[in-house]
């Protein structure tokens, strides 16, 4: 891989994009998925338009504003890892004040978005800016710092829920729960290639905390996001369709459990799981309307 001092600079915008990760949209969707669950399940199967494209905007709004602040956090630390030594602020290829200036430019975006809430969804809104600015912090003074990302995540839940029911009932907390748990244990694997390189640099991560046991850390995570989905649907009363979606969910996490317990899996594999992830949540998502309007009906 070439040195920051030997690639060829990229244009301020091209750099602004990476910065934002609009390259890579795999992970914008990934805050995304959670956020349609809960509208979806919220409204029964049949959310406002315009409130979807709200929260659609807003989780874009809102994870390229983490990604702003967790670059402008580590950009010391990046340039000494292998996977994250080409990202702008690391490289130099962005300032840290037009950093600064995307941030601010991603919150008022957010901002402008919240204020078509209501009351709650708004308040959760601000209460999940602490966990958005501080997360990256935690890696530096707590041992599972993944667990600060999943409480973040977990925001994608709440403020759905109660933009449509102006209310946080026992479903959305179940919901709230199974998707912190699948964070936690999918962000675990993202954590794993770069273990070597955090342990030099001093940086926590729950694939060091874990250790050898981390995929069994990383199995119990996705069972208990499937538990917390059945005892959804039974909540919910879905229908077969979101039941099927279920099979398909455990067969996926237990081959993933699996395949990450092998000696010395490929390197390859864990940004496998990390896509098969996201691609399970649409999955999920479709479970859900369709069980949700199969019970309406």
């Amino acid at each position: 891989m070439a040195s920051p001092s030997t690639r060829p600079s990229p244009s301020k915008l091209q750099a602004i994009i990476r910065l934002l990760r609009w390259d890579k949209p795999t992970g914008r969707l990934i805050l995304m998925i959670p956020a349609l669950w809960s509208v979806v399940l919220a409204a029964d199967g049949q959310p406002p338009l315009p409130l979807v494209g709200v929260i659609i905007l807003g989780t874009l709004a809102t994870s390229a504003a983490g990604c702003v602040v967790n670059d402008l956090w580590d950009r010391n630390i990046d340039l000494h890892v292998a996977r994250t030594r080409t990202r702008p602020l690391a490289a130099r290829d962005l300032s840290v004040q037009v950093g600064m200036g995307v941030l601010v430019v991603a919150l008022f975006c957010a901002y402008g978005l919240s204020l078509y809430l209501n009351a709650l969804g708004f308040w959760l809104c601000v209460l999940a800016v602490p966990f958005i600015l501080l997360y990256p912090a935690a890696k530096r003074v707590f041992p599972v710092p993944q667990l600060v990302l999943s409480l973040a995540w977990g925001f994608a839940v709440l403020i759905p829920w109660a933009a449509v029911t102006g209310r946080l009932d026992l479903p959305a907390w179940i919901l709230w729960l199974a998707v912190v748990l699948w964070t936690l244990g999918f962000d675990t694997v993202y954590a794993i290639p770069d273990r070597d390189d955090d342990r030099r640099l001093g940086v926590n991560s729950a694939a060091l905390c874990f250790g050898d046991y981390t995929p069994q850390f990383v199995g119990l995570c996705f069972l208990g996001t499937w538990l917390m989905l059945i005892w959804l649907g039974l909540l919910q009363l879905l229908a077969l369709p979101y039941w099927f979606t279920l099979a398909i969910a455990l067969v996926v996490w237990s081959r993933q459990t699996y395949l990450l317990s092998r000696y010395k899996p490929a390197q390859k594999l864990y940004g496998q799981i990390f896509k098969q992830n996201v691609q399970l949540g649409f999955v999920l998502l479709a479970g859900m309307l369709l069980g949700t309007w199969l019970t309406v009906l």
